[in-house]
């Protein structure tokens, strides 16, 4: 409980918008209309597709995820990565 001050629940960023699927769908939808970090959210979707993905396949997945994300003229670009 909130007795004394302790707070049992993790109130951590992973925990929020990462492990909570409405915190992680609310953050998503965040970063999607947000018009410097839409690249994020694209990123962050595509992370997820490719930890789901078969082995044989990540090569190529990872290779698209670097000219989207991390290339400058990538589709997704973003500079904010280095």
């Amino acid at each position: 409980g909130v007795a004394g001050g302790d707070v049992d629940e993790d109130t951590s960023f992973r925990w929020q918008c990462v492990e909570q699927p409405i915190g992680k769908l609310l953050f998503r939808r965040f970063l999607e209309g947000s018009s410097g970090l839409a690249g994020a959210g694209a990123l962050w979707a595509e992370l997820e597709a490719y930890e789901r993905s078969e082995e044989k396949e990540r090569g190529e997945v990872a290779k698209e995820i670097h000219r989207s994300f991390f290339t400058a003229g990538g589709r997704h670009h973003c500079p904010f990565l280095s």
